[in-house]
C-alpha cells in the first residue's frame, strides 16, 4: 500500500509539473545566461525565441494529451482485460474502424505539429531588411566576428581564464565570458552569415532562438533582432575537438549611438581610414 501511495504521488507529481511547464511557470534564467537549477527555457530575447517558446507549449500540450489517453488505455487493459475480470477473452484480431482510426488520427496530429513547425524554420532562416551583416566564423578553437558593412575590420573572440574573468568580468559567468565580446545594436535587424576555418562548430545563442551549424566552405545564414540592451551568452554546440567546451559565445546588445562609438574605434584601431558620417545602421544596408 505504501509503494502504491508513492507510486500514485509521484504520477500526480509529474502531471503538476508538466502542467506548470506547459503554462510557463518554470521559473527563468537570468536575462542571456543560464542560472542555477535552470529548468526551462532562459529568458527570451529575440522574435524567434518567443515563437519557439510559443510552439514548445503547444507540441507540450498535444504531448501531455496523448500520455494521459495512453495512460487511460492501459489502466483500462491492466483492470479490465485481466485474467481474474475476464476469464473468457475474445478472440477477435481485427477491427477496420479501429484501425483506421490509429492510423489516420496520428497523421492528423503530425499534420497540425508540422505546419507551425515548418512556419518557424522558414521565418527564422533568412533575414528580411537586414540592416547590417556579422559574418561569423568558427576557428579551433575561438570566434571571429566580420563587421563588413562597417569597414571590414574584425574581431577574434576567445574564452578568458579563469583568474583573468574574476578580474576583469566578475559579474559574468565562469566559462563564458570572452576576452572580446560580438557587439551588435539594439531594435535592429542583424544577418548572421556563419563558416568555419578548420572543422565544423555550431553558433548557438539560447535566448536568441539561433543555432546555426558553421561549416568549412560553406555559408549558412540566421538572423537576429534583439529589442533589450545586454550581454547574452552561447556555447558552441558541435563537437568539434578537444577545446569544444571552451568555445563560449558573448553578444553584447548595446545602444546605436554607443554601436557607432565602438566601431569608430575599432577601424582606427585597425588602421582604417574615416568614411565620412557615422558607421550607423541607420544607413542603407551595403548592396
Amino acid at each position: 500500500m505504501l509503494v502504491l501511495m508513492r507510486l500514485i504521488r509521484s504520477g500526480a507529481a509529474a502531471l503538476v509539473f508538466a502542467g506548470v511547464l506547459a503554462m510557463g511557470g518554470i521559473a527563468f534564467a537570468a536575462l542571456g545566461q543560464p542560472s542555477p537549477w535552470q529548468m526551462g527555457f532562459q529568458q527570451s530575447a529575440a522574435p524567434t525565441m518567443d515563437d519557439i517558446v510559443w510552439f514548445h507549449n503547444f507540441v507540450l500540450y498535444i504531448i501531455i494529451g496523448i500520455t494521459i489517453f495512453v495512460l487511460a488505455l492501459l489502466l483500462t487493459v491492466i483492470l479490465k482485460f485481466n485474467a481474474r475480470a475476464n476469464p473468457a477473452p475474445s478472440r477477435t484480431t481485427h477491427n477496420t474502424l479501429l484501425e483506421v482510426l490509429w492510423t489516420v488520427i496520428p497523421v492528423m496530429i503530425l499534420v497540425v505539429i508540422a505546419v507551425p513547425s515548418f512556419r518557424l524554420l522558414y521565418y527564422g532562416d533568412k533575414a528580411q531588411d537586414a540592416a547590417m551583416t556579422v559574418k561569423v566564423t568558427g576557428h579551433q578553437w575561438y570566434w571571429s566576428y566580420e563587421y563588413p558593412d562597417q569597414g571590414n575590420f574584425s574581431v577574434d573572440s576567445r574564452i578568458l581564464p579563469e583568474a583573468d574573468r574574476a578580474k576583469l568580468k566578475p559579474n559574468q559567468p565562469r566559462m563564458l565570458a570572452v576576452d572580446e565580446e560580438m557587439v551588435i545594436p539594439s531594435k535592429t535587424v542583424i544577418r548572421v552569415i556563419g563558416t568555419a576555418a578548420d572543422s565544423m562548430h555550431g553558433w548557438t545563442v539560447w535566448g536568441f532562438g539561433i543555432k546555426k551549424t558553421v561549416i568549412p566552405g560553406r555559408l549558412n545564414e540566421g538572423w537576429i533582432e534583439v529589442p533589450e540592451e545586454g550581454i547574452y551568452f552561447g556555447q558552441c554546440s558541435q563537437i568539434c575537438g578537444q577545446d569544444h567546451s571552451y568555445m563560449p559565445i558573448a553578444v553584447r546588445v548595446v545602444s546605436k549611438a554607443d554601436f557607432d562609438a565602438w566601431v569608430a574605434q575599432k577601424k582606427k584601431a585597425a588602421g582604417l581610414l574615416p568614411e565620412s558620417g557615422l558607421a550607423s545602421v541607420d544607413r542603407p544596408a551595403h548592396r
